[in-house]
């Protein structure tokens, strides 16, 4: 007899967070973009004919898109307006982490981005014969990493 599978449900998409000094700054409807990448190198032994080694290489992140319904809230867009007018761009460069919800609004996982800053906000599209949600778009570059799972 066989036992039943204990594999978990995959989590349903609900609003992700971004936060920042621990603080939830704002809510997102899509966030694309997590991808970690390592290029392999190759390295063939002499004597060895029949396959090379494969050996980690140098790790890249892509950048991190976030799109939300406009309000009135504008600390993302301060946080990328002093990027682009600052000459301390280095104390610019925040810990920010990307947080998962499940369906009861309880954190299951979270992305915590190392010295993230935005490189590009999209403003709304403005049609007043729709009635759509108009959406703002940022992108955030970043170091590097870490998933977090929560119990």
């Amino acid at each position: 007899m066989t036992s039943p599978r204990s594999d978990p449900d995959p989590y349903l998409v609900h609003p992700f967070a971004l936060e920042m000094g621990g603080v939830q700054i704002a809510l997102f409807g899509e966030i694309t973009g997590l991808q970690a990448q390592s290029e392999v190198f190759e390295y063939k032994e002499g004597g060895v004919n029949t396959y090379s080694h494969k050996l980690p290489g140098r790790t890249t992140y892509t950048n991190v898109t976030l799109k939300w319904g406009s309000t009135g809230e504008q600390r993302l867009w301060d946080w990328y307006h002093q990027v682009i007018t600052s000459t301390k761009f280095a104390s610019l460069k925040k810990a920010v982490s990307v947080v998962q919800f499940d369906a009861e609004h309880r954190e299951v996982r979270r992305w915590n981005l190392r010295d993230a800053f935005p490189v590009k906000w999209v403003g709304p599209n403005f049609n007043s014969s729709q009635s759509q949600v108009s959406i703002e778009t940022l992108e955030l570059a970043y170091a590097e990493f870490e998933m977090v799972a929560r119990p």
